[in-house]
C-alpha cells in the first residue's frame, strides 16, 4: 500500500474500496477527508474511469477575480518556470478560469481537459480532486496519486486552497497546483497561502477602489456646485471644528451604526437618530456614481449649526469618526470607510431636522458613510454576529444541567442564526461521564426552531448516523462541516432518503453541523438548518456557529462535570444512609429523603434499636452541600450509632456529638487561618427514644426544627422542646424532654429543607404540614407521600429527610415484674416465679436457660447492687430479661483463672444470651440480656 509519505496514495486501499470494500476495511489507511469524498463519489454514481468533464463556456475570462490574480499567477509562474508545475485558478463552483504552465511545453502535451479554461472540477461531476474537495471542505486540501477518484489523475497530486472575498467571507475560487506526485514538497503548503493571501487582498483592493471613486464622485459635486454659485454660506462649518464640538464619542458610534445600517436598505430614506444630552439629528442618504459607473450610496448627517463656531471657512473633508481610509488589508465583516466632506450645496430633495430652517443657516451638513449598499449589509451582519455572541454569554449556561444547556443553545440561534437547530448528545454524558463511542451512542436531545411542524428526528431518539452524513464527517474531523445546498449534498440524502426528501419539501436548504468539543471531550454534536432566509450559510455563518458552539460546550462540560460530582457526592450520601430499617416491634417507620436540586448536602435519619424492646429516631442536618458535607454526615451517623449502643440518655448523646464536631473542626483546621475552612460549621440533630412498654418518649434536639406529633384524635402539634445550641459550638448544655405517646400516635421528624424555602413564608410551610399529618388512620407510607407533595418545595434548594413513627405499646400480658429485696435467700423465689410465667407463655424449653441466665443476674444485684431491685421479663420478638438496681457499678466480664471460685457468671450469660448489657436511667442502672424464643 502506498502512503503519503511515498507520494503514491493509498493505491491498495483504494483498489479494495472501489471494488466493494467496506469502510471499516479502510479506516485508518486513509484519510478521512479522503474516505469521506469517495464515498460522496460513490453515492453520486461517478466512475473511476470516467474520461470527459462538462465544459462550461460561460463564464468572464477577464472578471474580477482574474483580475486581481493575474499578477499572482505571472509571480508563480516565474517561481516554477521550467517545472512540471500546473498553475489552476476556479471559481468558486469549479469552473477554471485560467491556466498557467512552468514549463509551456506542456501545452503541446497534455488533454485539453488539463490546459483550457472552461472544464469544471466540482466534486460531483469530476470526483475527489484537488478543486472540488477544496470546495467541498472549504479548506486547503491536498491530493495524493492514487487518493484522486478518476484513474487519469493516478500519477499526479495537487495542493489547493479556497480564496475568499474577506468582506463577505464568500468563496470566490480556488488557487490550485497541480505537479507529478514526485515533484511534492512541503513548502508548497506555505507559498501557495501566500499566493491566495494576495489574490484575496487585490480583491480587497478593488473593493476600496471602489469606494474612492464614489469618494471622489461625491467630492467633484459638492466643488462643481460651489464653484458654480460661489463661497458656501455660514453654515458649512468646517468638519473638524463642528465634530469636535458637538459629537462626543458616543454620538460618533450611534452615527455610525445608524448610517451603517441606513446604507444597506435597499430603499434610499431619512431617519432621525437619538444622540446624547437628548439631542436629535437627521441622516440622509441618496444615490451617487462614480465615473467608472460604481453604484453608490451617500450617508449625510444634518446638524443645527453650533453658535460657538464661526463661519470663516470650509476645510478639507475629514473622517466623521478618525477612520483612516480604505485600505487593501481590511478585514472581513469591517464596516465601509466613514469619512466626511460639506455636502453639495444643491443635494436633490435632502430634509431638515425637524423645526430647522437650513435656508435661514441653522443647519449644517457632513459626510458619514459613503459606499456600495452590499457592503453596508456585511457590516450590518457582522454587528449583529457580534451581538449575538454577547447574547450568547448572557444565555448560555445559566443553569448546570446538560440537557437545559443544550437547549439555551439553540433558543439563542433561533431565528438569528438558524431556523431549526438539533442538538445530539451521547447518553453517557448525559449521566456525566465521557463516552466512550460517542459516534455510535449520540441521541437527540434538542429539537428547536420557528415553528413545531419540520419532521426531525424526536428527542429521545438514538441517532445513528452513516459514514457519509457531514455530522459523521464532523464528528471524525472535529471540525464544523457547512453544506451550502442540502439538495445536492448526497452524502446528508443518504442517510435516510425518505426523511430527508420531508426536510427538503419544508424548504430545508442549508446546513452547519459543529461539533460540541470542550477541553479535549467530544461532548455531542449541533446542527444549525436553514430554511426561510434563501441565501445558504456562509463561512461567516459557520464561524459564528462554531463560536456559539464553542461557548456552549464548556458549559456543557462544566454541567457535566458537576452532574458527575452530583452523582458521585450523591451515591456517596445514599450509600452513608440507612440502606434498611431494623427489625423492631416499637414503632412502624416510613422515611423519605429527597437531595437538593443544586447539590448534596449533610442531611440523614436513622432508626436505632435498643434495648428493651425501646428504638431510637433520628434526624440531622449538616451545614453545607458537598462530598464534605456528606463525608461529614456519615461520620456524624456513625458516631451517633455509637453512643446509642452505650444506652446515652437523649442529652448525653448530643453532647458527645457537640465535642466529636468541635473536634473534626479542629482537625480540619478550622482554628488555623493558614489552613482555611471547608465551610462545614456545624450541624442541627433531634434524637428521640420511645420505650413501647411504658409509651414514654425522651427528646432532645440541637437547634433542629421540632418533631410534630399526630395523635389518635387527629390533633397535630408541634411540641416545645428546649432548641439546644447547633452541634460544633462547644461548651454548651442540652436539656431532655419526656412525652408520654398514645399507642398509635405518629412522630414526624424531618431536616429545615421541607419547610424553609425563599418563595414561602415558614409558618405557612407549617400549617400545610400540619393539614397534611391531620389524617391519623393513615399508614405511615402514606403520611411520607402526603408530606411530600403538599409541602415539599417543588426545587428543593437544600435536602429534605423525613421520618414518620407510629407508635406501638406492649400488651401488659407480655410483660411480667418482680420487687426482691437484697437477700439471697430470695433468688430461688424469683427463679420458680420465671418458671411459671414462661410456662404460661408456652417457653417451656426455654425455662432451664432462663433460669440459669436470671440467677446469675440476679445474684449478682443481690451481691453488687443496692436496693430496691427489680427483675422483669418481656416477651417480644426475643426473650428479655432485666434487672434493676440503684447501684450506679457496672459489671464486667473478665477472663477467670482455672484457680478461682468465682467470676464466670457474666461469662455465663454472654454464652447463653445473644446480646446483654448494662444502661443507666435516673435512679441506677438495668443489667439486661436477650435470648432468641427458640433456644432461650
Amino acid at each position: 500500500m502506498g502512503v503519503v509519505g511515498d507520494r503514491l496514495g493509498p493505491v491498495r486501499s483504494r483498489d479494495r474500496y472501489l471494488h466493494g470494500g467496506s469502510v471499516e476495511s479502510v479506516e485508518g489507511t486513509v484519510r478521512s477527508p479522503i474516505l469521506s469524498s469517495w464515498q460522496r463519489c460513490q453515492l453520486l454514481g461517478l466512475s473511476p474511469d470516467q474520461s470527459m468533464l462538462p465544459f462550461n463556456d460561460d463564464f468572464d475570462p477577464d472578471g474580477p477575480l482574474v483580475r486581481a490574480a493575474r499578477p499572482v499567477l505571472d509571480r508563480l509562474q516565474s517561481i516554477f518556470a521550467g517545472s512540471r508545475m500546473n498553475i489552476c485558478l476556479a471559481d468558486g463552483h469549479g469552473t477554471v478560469l485560467e491556466r498557467r504552465f512552468g514549463d509551456k511545453s506542456l501545452l503541446r502535451h497534455l488533454a485539453p481537459i488539463q490546459t483550457v479554461p472552461g472544464f469544471v472540477f466540482a466534486e460531483q461531476v469530476a470526483g475527489t480532486n484537488g478543486i472540488g474537495l477544496t470546495i467541498a471542505e472549504r479548506r486547503l486540501v491536498q491530493v495524493y496519486g492514487a487518493e484522486h477518484f478518476a484513474e487519469r489523475s493516478q500519477s499526479s497530486a495537487c495542493t489547493a486552497i479556497p480564496v475568499r472575498d474577506q468582506l463577505s467571507g464568500r468563496i470566490e475560487g480556488v488557487l490550485c497546483l497541480g505537479y507529478p506526485y514526485t515533484d511534492a514538497d512541503p513548502a508548497l503548503v506555505p507559498l501557495v497561502r501566500r499566493a491566495a493571501e494576495a489574490v484575496e487582498h487585490r480583491l480587497m483592493e478593488q473593493s476600496s477602489a471602489r469606494e474612492r471613486g464614489l469618494l471622489q464622485a461625491y467630492l467633484d459635486a459638492g466643488s462643481l456646485a460651489r464653484t458654480a454659485q460661489g463661497p458656501p454660506n455660514g453654515q458649512l462649518i468646517g468638519p473638524n471644528e463642528l465634530f469636535q464640538s458637538e459629537l462626543d464619542q458616543s454620538d460618533r458610534l450611534i452615527l455610525k451604526e445608524k448610517a451603517t445600517e441606513l446604507m444597506s436598505s435597499a430603499q434610499l430614506a431619512a431617519a432621525e437618530v437619538s444622540l446624547a444630552r437628548g439631542r436629535r439629528v437627521t441622516l440622509v442618504s441618496r444615490p451617487v456614481t462614480s465615473s467608472s459607473g460604481v453604484e453608490g450610496v451617500v450617508v449625510e448627517v444634518l446638524l443645527p449649526a453650533h453658535p460657538d463656531i464661526t463661519e470663516r471657512h470650509t476645510p478639507a473633508p475629514a473622517s466623521v469618526l478618525t477612520a483612516p481610509p480604505p485600505r487593501p488589508d481590511v478585514t472581513p465583516g469591517t464596516p465601509p470607510t466613514t469619512v466626511r466632506a460639506p455636502a453639495a450645496p444643491d443635494a436633490p430633495d435632502v430634509p431638515t431636522a425637524p423645526g430647522a430652517d437650513d435656508s435661514a443657516g441653522g443647519m449644517v451638513r457632513g459626510l458619514v458613510l459613503v459606499g456600495e449598499p452590499e457592503v453596508g449589509r456585511y457590516a450590518v451582519a457582522a454587528r449583529r454576529r457580534l451581538e449575538l455572541l454577547a447574547e450568547a454569554s448572557n444565555r448560555i449556561g445559566t443553569t448546570l444541567d446538560v440537557s437545559r444547556t443544550a437547549w439555551e443553545l439553540a433558543e439563542t440561534a433561533v431565528p438569528r442564526l438558524a431556523d431549526f437547530v438539533t442538538i445530539d448528545v451521547p447518553e453517557a454524558v448525559l449521566r456525566g461521564e465521557e463516552s466512550a463511542h460517542p459516534t455510535t451512542e449520540m441521541h437527540r436531545t434538542v429539537v428547536h426552531g420557528i415553528h413545531d411542524g419540520c419532521p426531525f428526528y424526536p428527542v429521545g431518539e438514538q441517532v445513528s448516523l452513516r459514514p457519509t452524513t457531514p455530522h459523521m464527517r464532523c464528528l471524525a474531523t472535529g471540525q464544523p462541516v457547512l453544506e451550502p445546498d442540502l439538495a445536492t449534498a448526497f452524502g446528508w440524502i443518504a442517510q435516510d432518503p425518505a426523511h430527508t426528501e420531508l426536510l427538503l419539501a419544508h424548504n430545508i436548504h442549508s446546513l452547519i453541523t459543529v461539533p460540541l468539543l470542550a477541553r479535549g471531550v467530544l461532548l455531542g454534536i449541533a446542527s444549525f438548518y436553514r430554511s426561510q432566509d434563501p441565501a445558504p450559510y456562509g463561512d461567516d455563518d459557520r464561524s459564528l456557529a462554531q463560536e456559539l458552539a464553542a461557548r456552549a460546550a464548556l458549559c456543557i462540560d462544566n454541567a457535566r462535570r458537576y452532574t458527575r460530582e452530583h452523582t458521585l457526592a450523591l451515591a456517596l450520601q445514599r450509600s452513608l444512609l440507612p440502606q434498611g430499617l431494623p427489625d423492631q416491634d416499637a414503632v412502624q417507620v416510613a422515611h423519605r429523603y429527597l437531595p437538593a436540586e443544586s447539590g448534596v448536602g449533610g442531611d440523614w435519619f436513622d432508626v436505632i434499636p435498643l434495648s428493651g424492646t425501646r428504638v431510637a429516631l433520628l434526624v440531622g442536618d449538616v451545614v453545607g452541600h458537598g462530598l464534605h458535607a456528606a463525608a461529614t454526615m456519615g461520620r456524624l451517623r456513625t458516631a451517633a450509632r455509637n453512643f446509642a449502643e452505650l444506652e446515652l440518655a437523649p442529652d448525653e448523646l448530643l453532647t458527645h456529638l457537640d465535642n466529636l464536631m468541635v473536634r473534626l473542626d479542629r482537625e480540619e483546621g478550622g482554628d488555623d487561618p493558614a489552613v482555611g475552612s471547608t465551610g462545614i460549621v456545624g450541624a442541627t440533630c433531634l434524637y428521640a427514644v420511645y420505650d413501647p412498654t411504658t409509651q414514654l418518649c425522651t427528646m432532645a434536639r440541637a437547634g433542629h426544627p421540632p418533631p410534630a406529633l399526630v395523635r389518635a384524635d387527629g390533633a397535630v402539634t408541634f411540641p416545645e422542646l428546649p432548641a439546644g445550641p447547633p452541634l460544633g459550638l462547644g461548651g454548651l448544655p442540652f436539656e431532655s424532654v419526656e412525652i408520654r405517646l398514645p399507642e398509635h400516635s405518629q412522630l414526624v421528624l424531618y431536616t429545615d429543607g421541607l419547610i424553609e424555602d425563599r418563595h414561602r413564608d415558614m409558618d405557612v410551610a407549617l400549617d400545610d404540614l400540619r393539614r397534611a399529618l391531620a389524617h391519623p388512620d393513615r399508614p405511615p407510607e402514606e403520611t411520607c407521600e402526603a408530606v411530600i407533595d403538599a409541602v415539599a418545595p417543588d426545587h428543593p434548594g437544600d435536602d429534605i429527610a423525613l421520618l414518620v413513627a407510629r407508635t406501638n405499646a406492649v400488651p401488659r400480658d407480655r410483660i411480667a415484674t418482680w420487687d426482691l429485696p437484697a437477700d439471697p435467700a430470695r433468688v430461688c423465689d424469683i427463679r420458680a416465679a420465671a418458671v411459671g410465667q414462661l410456662s404460661q407463655w408456652g417457653l417451656d424449653e426455654s425455662a432451664f436457660a432462663t433460669e440459669l441466665l436470671l440467677s446469675e443476674l440476679v445474684t449478682n444485684a443481690v451481691r453488687y447492687g443496692a436496693e430496691p431491685i427489680q427483675v422483669r421479663l418481656i416477651r417480644d420478638r426475643t426473650l428479655i430479661c432485666e434487672v434493676f438496681d440503684t447501684s450506679s457499678t457496672a459489671p464486667r466480664m473478665r477472663q477467670s483463672a482455672t484457680t478461682d471460685e468465682g467470676g464466670r457468671g457474666l461469662f455465663l450469660v454472654a454464652q447463653l444470651a445473644q446480646a446483654w448489657g448494662t444502661r443507666y436511667t435516673t435512679e441506677g442502672k438495668v443489667i439486661w440480656a436477650e435470648c432468641a424464643l427458640d433456644a432461650a
